[in-house]
């Protein structure tokens, strides 16, 4: 008996070491069209919790969350949470037929994520067909609970998420790419968290460039050169862009 004892006595503290250490937090993804307005045009888009972006999770090292998605669109859907490595559980990874089936319309997927080793920002996102558009939002990963900044702890953080936006049904834009076996129609605009940038005008004439202000983004080709052709006055001493940048 005292045997018996022990040995659950035992096996509660291991239990309760385990909870311990590992923190568990659930969520609930709601997916469903919602209609968004920007450009001066209204449109249905595929959000999470009627958001655009979706919401943003903050989750420290180690953590383990359930996220339960309901997929209320026409749509199959699976989310993928990008850069986190989901040791020995693949199956609530999110690549459609690749590590899981789809989420159909109308059912539920509950989602287990392990922040195992990972730290910093990512994000999550759909990762079927072109839904990822407008289904995604940021993943904030801290440091283990009791840890240290490696430099002043700042006042305030704000997730800066960048995307595009299609006045066209983003569906309708992936069905033409498929058709005509090219590259997408270029976006009617660039988003920063949801909300296309102000607008410019171009009221020099002459050869300008613009460019991500990180070195390695640069090299990666996240630069452009734009000519503004009927600006006044003529600069004459501007030169033409490199041949192998592209034109805006």
């Amino acid at each position: 008996m005292r045997a018996s004892k022990t040995l659950c006595l035992g096996c509660l503290l291991f239990l309760i070491g385990i909870l311990r250490c590992k923190a568990w937090a659930q969520y609930t993804f709601v997916v469903e069209e919602t209609p968004y307005k920007r450009l001066c045009s209204t449109k249905n888009i595929l959000t999470v919790n009627g958001q655009f972006p979706g919401p943003t999770l903050y989750v420290h090292k180690g953590d383990t969350i359930i996220v339960d998605v309901y997929n209320k669109a026409k749509y199959n859907i699976t989310i993928h949470w990008h850069g986190v490595k989901q040791p020995r559980y693949p199956w609530s990874d999110g690549p459609e037929y690749i590590t899981q089936c789809p989420i159909q319309s109308g059912a539920k997927f509950s989602q287990k994520v392990m922040f195992s080793t990972e730290e910093g920002t990512s994000w999550w996102h759909a990762h079927n067909d072109w839904s990822r558009a407008t289904v995604h939002g940021a993943i904030v990963i801290y440091p283990k609970k009791d840890s240290s900044y490696p430099f002043p702890k700042p006042d305030a953080e704000v997730p800066i998420i960048f995307g595009e936006w299609w006045k066209k049904p983003i569906m309708e834009v992936y069905h033409e790419m498929l058709i005509i076996g090219g590259d997408p129609n270029v976006s009617d605009a660039y988003t920063i968290n949801g909300q296309p940038g102000d607008l410019y005008p171009c009221s020099m004439q002459g050869v300008w460039f613009m460019h991500c202000h990180i070195e390695r983004h640069m090299t990666w080709g996240m630069d452009t050169a734009f000519i503004v052709r009927n600006g006044v006055p003529l600069n004459t001493h501007l030169l033409s862009p490199p041949p192998d940048m592209p034109p805006c």
